[in-house]
């Protein structure tokens, strides 16, 4: 029997992701919980086969990192990523923490288990990042990827400085960049796009 862990803080999913699992006849659910810093003690109590973990969980817990740290003492367990938000950072996150598969919660409930089985066997799944504005010549380096990020969480440009132990001036250079990349004229406008559309979420834990 294939022993699955499910971590997603929305309770209608939750409850429809458990039972979806637990009709499979060979899946059964060993906990469904809603916030990814708990995945680790129930991970290692239940010795899931498999997690299939949401990105943002209860209390802006990140299941990205959650999912590190699970691969760092249980690396036989099998972990999906599951989001339904358009980051565009999540998908290289994943991988780097080791994650096995990755899936968009637009996905057909037969597409999600034919991507555990496959999981499961062996094989990874990573879709494509999404288009977004700052797709193609748009793209942002890691550097202003993090400024973009602090400006979406409401930073002052002396506080982003501080953050990334950067000169204001350096800063301003760089949000200049930024902004040219990107066609707009103001970082706050930029940031409020950034949010609206999901490409990046602001507070989660990195």
């Amino acid at each position: 029997m294939i022993r699955v862990l499910i971590v997603e803080d929305q309770a209608i999913l939750r409850e429809s992701l458990a039972r979806s699992v637990g009709d499979q006849p060979d899946m059964t659910v060993v906990a469904a919980i809603a916030d990814a810093s708990e995945a680790l003690g129930v991970a290692l109590k239940e010795r899931p086969d498999m997690i299939l973990m949401d990105v943002c969980t209860e209390h802006d817990s990140n299941g990205i990192v959650a999912a590190a740290r699970i691969k760092e003492q249980l690396p036989e367990c099998r972990i999906i990523i599951m989001t339904g938000m358009p980051e565009i950072t999540f998908v290289d996150q994943a991988r780097e923490a080791g994650v096995d598969s990755f899936v968009y919660k637009n996905v057909g409930i037969d597409e999600l288990f034919a991507v555990m089985r496959s999981t499961l066997a062996g094989y990874c799944t990573f879709p494509k990042p999404p288009e977004s504005i700052f797709s193609g010549t748009a793209a942002l380096d890691d550097v202003e990827l993090s400024i973009l990020r602090l400006a979406c969480e409401g930073k002052s440009r002396r506080e982003i400085a501080a953050e990334l132990f950067m000169s204001e001036g350096t800063i301003k250079r760089r949000i200049s960049e930024i902004l040219s990349k990107t066609g707009y004229d103001n970082i706050m406008r930029l940031a409020v796009h950034a949010v609206t559309e999901g490409s990046i979420v602001p507070n989660i834990e990195r």
